[in-house]
C-alpha cells in the first residue's frame, strides 16, 4: 500500500498536527501520529486548548493543586497548558534531533489580547521560553503591525517563533522583513542562529470561506466560476516571495552564520466547504520547504486518497495572479478582505483565550470545593470554543 504522507514528505511538505491535549499525550496517540503518519511538529492555539481542558478529567488532579495553592486564573491557565507544551516538545524531540532542530517544533501562542502590545507580546515570549524550557519550543505570535517590531525583538533575544495569523501578502513580506531583522540582531548579540528556528503561518481556507462569501452575494456567472480560487492563489504567490527574499544576498550572508529560513507553514487546511475536496489545501500547496499543519481528520485523508503530484506551487504563479485579477474585475476588494480576516482572526482567539479562562475558573472552583469533576464545570464553554476554529 503506498505511503501517501511519506511520498508528501519526500516532496519537502513536513506534517504537522494542529492539535494537542492532554489525552492525546498520556494516550501515546500523539507519538504514533509521529512514528506511523510522519506527523514532525505540532501547532496550538487558545481554540485548541479551550477545548482540550473540557473534555478531559486528566487535568484534574493538576487543577486540585492549583486550587489548593489558591493562583489566580491566568497563572493555571499557564501552568495547564505549558505543561502539555513541555510534554509535547519531549515527544517529538526524535524528530528535532533527527532534522538537525528544523522539525519536531511545539508552539505555544502569547496572550493574543496583547496582540496589539509589542512589549507584552515580548515579555510574554521571554516568560514562556524560560517556562516551557525546551529547545524545540515555538512561541506563536500574531503577525499585527505591532506584533511586527515584537517578532523582530524575540528573535533577537534567540527565541524560536512561529508567526500566526498572516493572511495577506504585504504583511507576510513584512513578516519575513521582521525575521531577517531579529536574526541579524540575534546575531550580533551572539546567539548561534542554527538554534534558533521560525516558521511563517499562512492562513488558508479562511480566505477562500471571506472571498466566496462575496462571490456568492455579487451573484455573477463569473463571480461564481471564482469560488474556491482565491486561497489557493494567495498562498502560491506568498510562496513567491519566500523564493525571492531566502535567495538575496541578505538571506545568503546569515545562513553562511548557521541561520535556517523561516518556512512558510500552510495553516487552517481544513475544507470549510464540503464541496471542495478535503484534501484540496494540502494537495495544491505542495511544494520544497514548507510546513502543513493539519487537524489529524485531514492527516488521515490524506493517508487514505491525497494525491502527491509533485510541486504544484511554483509553476502556478501567473495562473494565480490572474485568479486575483478576475477577482478584482468582478468586485471583490482583496485588500479588504485580508483586513478583514486579520480583525476577525483576533478576536477569534481573544474569544476562545476568553473561554478558556472563563473553563478553567469554574474548574478552579469546583476543585477547591471538591464538588464533582472539575472539568465538568467547563464543557459548557466547549462548543463556542471549538467554532472558533483555524490554526
Amino acid at each position: 500500500m503506498t505511503d501517501k504522507l511519506n511520498e508528501l514528505t519526500a516532496a519537502g511538505v513536513a506534517v504537522w498536527l494542529d492539535d494537542l491535549s492532554r489525552v492525546r499525550l498520556s494516550s501515546g496517540g500523539l507519538d504514533q501520529l509521529r512514528r506511523e503518519k510522519h506527523v514532525a511538529g505540532v501547532t496550538t492555539n487558545p481554540t485548541i486548548f479551550a477545548k482540550a481542558l473540557s473534555d478531559a478529567d486528566e487535568y484534574n488532579w493538576q487543577l486540585r493543586d492549583l486550587a489548593t495553592r489558591g493562583v489566580d486564573v491566568e497563572e493555571a491557565v499557564r501552568m495547564l497548558t505549558t505543561y502539555d507544551v513541555r510534554w509535547a516538545c519531549d515527544v517529538m524531540r526524535p524528530s528535532y534531533d533527527g532534522s538537525a532542530g528544523v522539525d519536531g517544533r511545539v508552539s505555544i501562542e502569547v496572550d493574543p489580547r496583547s496582540a496589539h502590545d509589542a512589549d507584552k507580546t515580548v515579555a510574554e515570549a521571554k516568560a514562556l521560553w524560560w517556562l516551557v524550557d525546551r529547545p524545540n519550543l515555538f512561541i506563536k505570535i500574531p503577525a499585527t503591525e505591532e506584533g511586527l517590531s515584537a517578532i523582530t525583538d524575540t528573535l533577537a533575544e534567540g527565541i524560536s517563533v512561529n508567526v500566526t495569523l498572516i493572511f495577506g501578502l504585504d504583511r507576510y513580506s513584512a513578516v519575513m522583513e521582521a525575521f531577517l531583522a531579529g536574526l541579524e540582531q540575534a546575531k550580533a548579540n551572539g546567539h548561534d542562529l542554527s538554534t534558533i528556528g521560525s516558521v511563517a503561518s499562512f492562513f488558508v481556507s479562511r480566505v477562500d470561506s471571506e472571498v466566496d462569501k462575496r462571490l456568492e452575494k455579487i451573484g455573477s456567472d463569473q463571480a461564481k466560476a471564482l469560488r474556491g480560487k482565491a486561497a489557493v492563489a494567495n498562498a502560491q504567490l506568498a510562496y513567491e516571495r519566500y523564493t525571492e527574499v531566502f535567495s538575496s544576498d541578505r538571506w545568503k550572508a546569515l545562513e553562511a552564520a548557521g541561520a535556517h529560513p523561516q518556512r512558510p507553514l500552510w495553516a487552517s487546511t481544513s475544507t470549510k466547504n464540503p464541496d471542495y475536496r478535503d484534501v484540496i489545501y494540502v494537495e495544491e500547496l505542495i511544494a520544497a520547504g514548507t510546513v502543513n499543519t493539519m487537524p489529524e481528520s485531514v492527516i488521515h485523508a490524506y493517508a487514505d486518497h491525497g494525491e502527491t503530484r509533485g510541486d504544484t506551487v511554483t509553476g502556478a504563479y501567473d495562473a494565480a495572479r490572474k485568479v486575483f485579477a478576475d477577482l478584482e474585475s468582478v468586485g471583490v476588494d482583496m485588500s479588504d478582505v485580508i483586513a478583514t480576516l486579520e480583525r476577525e482572526g483576533v478576536e477569534k482567539f481573544e474569544a476562545s483565550w476568553q473561554e478558556l479562562l472563563d473553563g478553567v475558573s469554574k474548574s478552579l472552583a469546583a476543585a477547591g470545593t471538591g464538588k464533582g469533576s472539575p472539568n465538568k464545570a467547563a464543557k459548557g464553554n466547549a462548543k463556542a470554543a471549538e467554532k472558533a476554529g483555524g490554526a
